[in-house]
């Protein structure tokens, strides 16, 4: 990937977009931590809860990275995910928000 200029603007607007999907991503979590908290009934089952909150872990570390040589493809993940929305990406430039899209239907 091509590296590209990010200016002021668009890096706020890029920080926006990725931690409101950040957020929106460990919401989910959150909710699926409350059902299952709900249903704890054997030792075995805070296990269960260990493993899942893990592998959410890995997968977020892996996800959620903020450098800007790989933040197109990055957006375009949570766009395809579902985490964004396109209006989130309002402030970035058009060719930007084309490359994500494109990015995300693939």
């Amino acid at each position: 990937m091509q590296e590209l200029k990010w200016s002021k603007t668009e890096k706020v607007a890029a920080r926006r977009a990725f931690d409101w999907a950040y957020r929106r991503e460990c919401d989910a979590i959150a909710a699926k931590l409350k059902a299952f908290t709900a249903t704890v009934k054997e030792p075995a089952d805070i296990w269960r809860i260990h493993d899942f909150l893990t592998e959410q872990r890995r997968t977020i570390d892996e996800k959620y990275d903020y450098r800007y040589s790989v933040l197109i493809s990055v957006l375009a993940t949570l766009l395809k995910e579902g985490w964004l929305k396109e209006a989130d990406l309002e402030g970035l430039r058009e060719d930007k928000i084309e490359d994500i899209k494109s990015w995300a239907s693939m």
